[in-house]
């Protein structure tokens, strides 16, 4: 029976079950790992969206990056708009398809800039294009919006591109930016909610994206399912080839009964003298 669970196709076997269990169980505990990741992420935007507002100052600074834990607060901005630095972000979504998202920055009171992402607008004929923006008014202004981490390529997957019509950007990589503008600038930016006073045309706000806990969780259970069936099927699969291989040995054994005649070898008789066996006639 050795033989058989130690054949080189049984052997194939045995290392497939070896390497797929470990692989489904890790897997497994994966999945759970990053449900346990969307959950706590749900949680998060939750509680910071129904959080008070808070002032731009109390949360984000000019030398230190924002807090995770400080996505999606609600806060406040007073100060005036600086178009004459603004940004368009190229192939953002909108409720009409794709376009740009405009991205103005905000002189606050003490001269410090806030990057504000005003929401999306309609782009021109062509991707090329840079479509009319709508005007901000003069003067002070106060602002509601949450806070968002500055965008990278390794958080958002997109990549700058060179090329661009002046204007135009893809992503908000602050630490980049503030190089670029005449003063400093708080880390993080806001999605505009609220403005006062408000312009007679304005960019289409960003909606909201919900955080979502996602399937993880059952992804979890289904590879932990899988390294079941992989181990119930190898045990079978197991017990299949010993049935067979003492079948086989049944069958042969039975064939070796059947052959035995009890003759004894072949050539002799059963002791009967073969002349005893010819009739004698009498004369």
């Amino acid at each position: 029976m050795l033989k058989v669970l130690f054949s080189r196709r049984m052997l194939a076997f045995h290392a497939l079950v070896v390497l797929l269990v470990p692989a489904f169980i890790w897997l497994g505990f994966w999945q759970l790992d990053r449900a346990g990741q969307r959950a706590s992420a749900v949680d998060l935007q939750r509680g910071n969206l129904a959080a008070e507002p808070v002032s731009v100052d109390e949360i984000a600074s000019v030398d230190e990056p924002v807090s995770r834990d400080d996505r999606w607060r609600t806060i406040e901005a007073t100060g005036t708009w600086d178009t004459d630095h603004q940004l368009l972000l190229r192939n953002r979504d909108g409720s009409q398809g794709v376009g740009f998202h405009v991205l103005t920055p905000l002189i606050t009171e003490d001269g410090t800039g806030l990057l504000v992402n005003r929401g999306w607008i309609e782009r021109g004929e062509t991707a090329q294009d840079t479509p009319e923006i709508p005007e901000v008014p003069e003067g002070t202004v106060e602002l509601t919006g949450r806070l968002q981490i500055g965008e990278t390529e390794e958080n958002t997957g997109l990549h700058g591109r060179d090329g661009l019509p002046e204007g135009q950007i893809m992503i908000v990589d602050v630490e980049e930016l503030s190089d670029e503008l005449p003063y400093p600038i708080y880390d993080g930016y806001m999605e505009l909610t609220g403005q006062d006073p408000a312009p007679e045309f304005v960019p289409e706000y960003v909606e909201l994206r919900e955080e979502d806990s996602g399937m993880s969780a059952s992804y979890a259970v289904q590879w932990w399912v899988f390294s079941v069936v992989a181990v119930i099927g190898w045990i079978v699969l197991i017990r299949r080839e010993l049935r067979d291989a003492r079948q086989e040995d049944s069958e042969g054994d039975g064939a070796l009964t059947n052959g035995d005649t009890g003759g004894g070898p072949a050539g002799e008789t059963s002791g009967v003298d073969e002349e005893e066996q010819v009739p004698r006639t009498r004369t």
